[in-house]
């Protein structure tokens, strides 16, 4: 087939390798455009342009495509039989979904209808589910609302991160997404109407969505560690300062107040709701470098009793 592919992140770029190693043409990858990074503020590519670049497939990086005039024709010359969009970050316009006559398919991160919009990976993650997937479908005007092609479940072991199951996640998608434009040129896909009463939604993370709330149970507290890898991570207060939690894990079932530390052998518990516990193993003082629990009990003189939230 005779494709453009859009998408920005590394979870893209699984995917447009497998459709060139497919033997697909790649006519226009559409990216977004580079961004400055770091603390030098240094420009980078984004890394879907990176691959695109090192295949000799020609790239635009538009800072906007609603009323794009110029991507339009430029799209129209292309005249590809399909548009892949695999984490664009940016709203299809309905002028580019009726381009192409296979339509734009897209590779979402969640067995649709659940999981519906930006963040599906770290909500599967975050909410403690044992099973996710990856979809590809045919977009519409709706928020992935679309007619469902193929779809593929994964496990989330007790213990994996959201970082964990984009690297997953992007291996089945990739393989999932050949799969599709095979079924789609040879007529054996039929487009599924999604059960849009069964849609549950993945809304784009804040950093609010990083706060602990002790009142949560320990496995709640985890999950949404887990899920919120690496951004918005996990964050709450102590002596009026925020603390960042970069490492975590489940602690003993046994009596800590909810929010209240138990400082044990070099350990750094916190009760949590239901009588549960988690332990901070890394953590990170405001303006501070990051520390082991050891460390960091030993350098700021933490006692048990301490409250952290407040």
């Amino acid at each position: 087939m005779r494709l453009v592919f859009c998408g920005t992140p590394e979870f893209a770029v699984g995917t447009l390798e497998a459709v060139v190693h497919a033997g697909h043409e790649v006519a226009l990858v559409v990216t977004q455009p580079d961004r400055a990074a770091g603390r030098a503020m240094q420009m980078h590519a984004p890394p879907v342009k990176q691959a695109a670049l090192a295949h000799g497939i020609a790239v635009v990086q538009p800072e906007a495509i609603k009323n794009n005039a110029e991507l339009r024709a430029q799209l129209e010359r292309v005249r590809a039989d399909a548009i892949l969009v695999v984490a664009y970050g940016r709203i299809v316009p309905p002028w580019m979904l009726a381009l192409p006559p296979l339509g734009c398919i897209n590779l979402h991160g969640s067995l649709l209808p659940k999981y519906r919009g930006a963040a599906p990976i770290q909500w599967a993650v975050a909410n403690g589910d044992a099973l996710t997937g990856v979809t590809t479908m045919r977009l519409d005007e709706g928020l992935d609302t679309g007619l469902t092609l193929l779809a593929e479940a994964a496990s989330i072991a007790p213990e994996a991160t959201a970082l964990d199951m984009f690297e997953s996640l992007a291996g089945i998608g990739a393989r999932l997404m050949v799969k599709t434009l095979h079924g789609l040129e040879c007529g054996t896909i039929a487009p599924v109407e999604q059960d849009h009463a069964q849609a549950t939604q993945a809304p784009i993370l804040t950093r609010e969505d990083g706060a602990i709330d002790f009142a949560r149970t320990a496995r709640q507290i985890y999950d949404r560690w887990r899920g919120f890898q690496p951004w918005p991570g996990a964050h709450t207060r102590l002596r009026g300062k925020n603390l960042i939690v970069h490492r975590m894990r489940l602690g003993r079932t046994d009596a800590i107040e909810a929010g209240v530390l138990r400082v044990a052998g070099g350990e750094m518990a916190v009760g949590c709701g239901g009588g549960g516990s988690v332990v901070f193993d890394e953590v990170q003082m405001e303006g501070k470098k990051r520390m082991n629990a050891e460390e960091f009990l030993r350098g700021f003189q933490v006692r048990s009793g301490e409250r952290l939230g407040e």
